[in-house]
This record gives C-alpha cells, sequence and structure tokens, in this order.
C-alpha cells in the first residue's frame, strides 16, 4: 500500500480542564503553546503527522465551538478536514464517523488516530514506529495500539497487557485496563508484561467499521442508513439531528476491550500526555533549583521545583515556594502545592459556579 492510503485523524475536542486557568471552556490547551516552541499543541501534532500523512488527508476532529479555532491555527487545511461534532460523546462515535468518511473516499484507507495535546521529543522514533504499524495493521489485519514503557505506578493512566511469549516487536495484547489503583498499578510495573495506553490507534478503516458492526451495532446501524450523506452538504443536518444521541462511550471500552484483533507496538520515542501542570514541568528546561518559567522575566528566590507560568514578559519574583504551581491568566491566578494538582479541576467547577461559567 501506498502513502496515499494513509490518514490521520487528530482529536482536538478536548477542554482541557486540569490546565486551567489558561486552558478554558472558550479556549482550550490543545490551542496553546504551551511548552512556549512558538507552535501551539494542535499545530506541533499536525506537522509531525504531515511527515507521515499527506497534509490533505490529515482530518481535525473537534466540537463545534472550535472550529474557528482550527481554522485559524491550521490555515492551510480546507474546511473539508474539519469534522465538527456537535456534542462531546468521547471518542467512540467520532472515530466511527471520521472511520467511514475515510473509507468512503479510499476504501483501501489505513489512518492513525492520535491526540491534539501530547509531548514528543522524537519524531523520527515516532514515524518509524507509525509506519511500522501501518505495515502490521495491513499484513497482519491488526486494530495496533502505540504502549508507552511505563516508568513509575501511574494512577493516571490506562494499560495495555500483552502476551509475555511474544518476541516479535508487534505483541498481542491481552487485556485493557481504565486508570487502576496505585496497589494495581504496582503489581503491573512488576509483571512486566504493561504498557501505558497513549491513545494512539493505527488500523485499515474496513476493520474498525467492522469491528462497530459487531460491538456498537445501533451506533453504526444509525450511519449505516445514513452513508449517501457523508462527505455532502447533508451531513452536517445529518450530525446535528443523531449525534447527540449516540451513547457517551470510549474506543477502548466500547471496541479495543472486546475485539480480539489487537496488537501493539512499544514506542521507542519519548512521550508525555501533558494531562497536567506537574507533566509540563517534567518536560521543560529546569534552572539549578528544578524551576520552570513560561513566558514570564523570572526571579526565583529560595523556591525549588516550581513551575511558574506567566503572561509574556511579565516580571515574576517567586520566594519561598517549594513544589509548587504559579499560573497566571487574562483573569485568574492560581497558587497550589504540586501534590494538589489534580484538584484544579475541581477548583475550576468551584469558580465557574461562584462567578460564573465564562471563568471556565
Amino acid at each position: 500500500m501506498s502513502k496515499k492510503d494513509n490518514y490521520a485523524v487528530i482529536m482536538a475536542g478536548g477542554v482541557g480542564s486540569r490546565f486551567w486557568p489558561v486552558s478554558k471552556t472558550s479556549y482550550p490547551k490543545q490551542f496553546h503553546d504551551m511548552l512556549g516552541t512558538g507552535k501551539s499543541l494542535l499545530q506541533q501534532t499536525f506537522v509531525r503527522l504531515a511527515k507521515i500523512v499527506p497534509a490533505d488527508q490529515i482530518l481535525i476532529l473537534t466540537n463545534s465551538e472550535y472550529t474557528g479555532l482550527v481554522s485559524k491555527q491550521l490555515p492551510e487545511i480546507k474546511n473539508t478536514q474539519v469534522i465538527a461534532e456537535p456534542a462531546m460523546r468521547n471518542t467512540a462515535p467520532c472515530i466511527l464517523l471520521s472511520a467511514l468518511k475515510i473509507n468512503k473516499e479510499n476504501p483501501r484507507a489505513r489512518m492513525i488516530v492520535a491526540p491534539s495535546d501530547h509531548w514528543i521529543e522524537d519524531e523520527e522514533a515516532f514515524a518509524s514506529d507509525v509506519h511500522r504499524a501501518f505495515e502490521a495493521c495491513t499484513k497482519q489485519d491488526l486494530l495496533m495500539t502505540l504502549g508507552i514503557t511505563p516508568t513509575f505506578p501511574n494512577t493516571g493512566y490506562g494499560y495495555i497487557k500483552y502476551q509475555k511469549e511474544e518476541s516479535s516487536a508487534v505483541k498481542k495484547v491481552e487485556t485493557f485496563t481504565e486508570k487502576p489503583d496505585y496497589p494495581t498499578a504496582q503489581s503491573f510495573l512488576k509483571e512486566g508484561n504493561y504498557l501505558w495506553n497513549a491513545g494512539i490507534f493505527i488500523w485499515k478503516t474496513s476493520l474498525i467499521i467492522d469491528q462497530y458492526q459487531q460491538f456498537l451495532p445501533d451506533m453504526f446501524s444509525v450511519f449505516e442508513k445514513s452513508w449517501s450523506k457523508l462527505n455532502t452538504q447533508e451531513e452536517e443536518s445529518f450530525l446535528e439531528n443523531h449525534y447527540p444521541q449516540f451513547e457517551n462511550i470510549s474506543i477502548d471500552y466500547g471496541i479495543l476491550e472486546k475485539a480480539k484483533q489487537v496488537g501493539v507496538i512499544e514506542a521507542s520515542f519519548d512521550w508525555s500526555d501533558l494531562g497536567t501542570w506537574g507533566s509540563l514541568h517534567n518536560q521543560l528546561p529546569k534552572d539549578e533549583n528544578e524551576n520552570v518559567s513560561i513566558n514570564a522575566k523570572s526571579v526565583f528566590i529560595d523556591s525549588t521545583n516550581t513551575i511558574l507560568r506567566t503572561s509574556k514578559d511579565k516580571i515574576a519574583i517567586i520566594k519561598g515556594l517549594h513544589d509548587y504551581i504559579v499560573v497566571e491568566s487574562d483573569d485568574s491566578l492560581v497558587i497550589l502545592p504540586k501534590k494538589d494538582e489534580q484538584e484544579i479541576k475541581t477548583i475550576r467547577n468551584l469558580v465557574m459556579d461562584k462567578f460564573g461559567k465564562n471563568h471556565g
């Protein structure tokens, strides 16, 4: 199969609430330059995938609220490359929609599904792993995923268990486990045949569509009846009428946990899902006291292991903070210990209840 049969789908519809107050419903984290590179996370993801897939065969899945932001940040793409979800319904409905759209255009197509907000430094290694997965999904007729070697018992990630006896690069998947508790995560690392689930999937469109027909038949049948409307002017009204009624279900739970033909490749690239301020701190250059400064003209005094993010060129003096998150946005300032970063989502909801939804 040629490169012309390779397609990509970037999932860019999330709110990124754990990066509040920078990431807000009106302008989520995938549209921000979180790493100070000059490009947003979405733009970086697009450039990364365009080295593997023809740029005009990259689709952006996003919420209908964000189509303007997508077009502004990726002016090189056509309107037909942006798929607007009229309601947030997790990953299963949107991946089926994109697979059907691609398959209608090219029945031989293979697709990679990737989140828009991940950090991947070694893009050559990433490309190599993706090419290997494209090959495996074609030759072995597998639903492929890329797994990340776990470095500690993280309870915020899903895990993929693969068959130990597999010696090839492509390993057969036994089970998927959603975010485990700490003792379970520890036992996974001890067993040695578990990988973090990065949410990066590669498969033939024809195979994944068959899996929906088998495991999510009600969802599939709605699309099947309206097959003729996809990739036409009627698609938008079809989605507005039917999409909000779809089950809110992930591709992992709806398909992958039930499918038999699933393979995984252990990623050879560094990866972070950039899910929290702490994970962002881990990826950025630090001073001699492990402090990170983004955008600010900063001075750290008697402070260690702290991440500071302000508006551009703001002078910020931080004294006496150890293991803290300090984040300033246009209308908000958040200062809290890093150990409490999982509470940011709850704090955001409290602020929205007290001061209005426009603050979230």
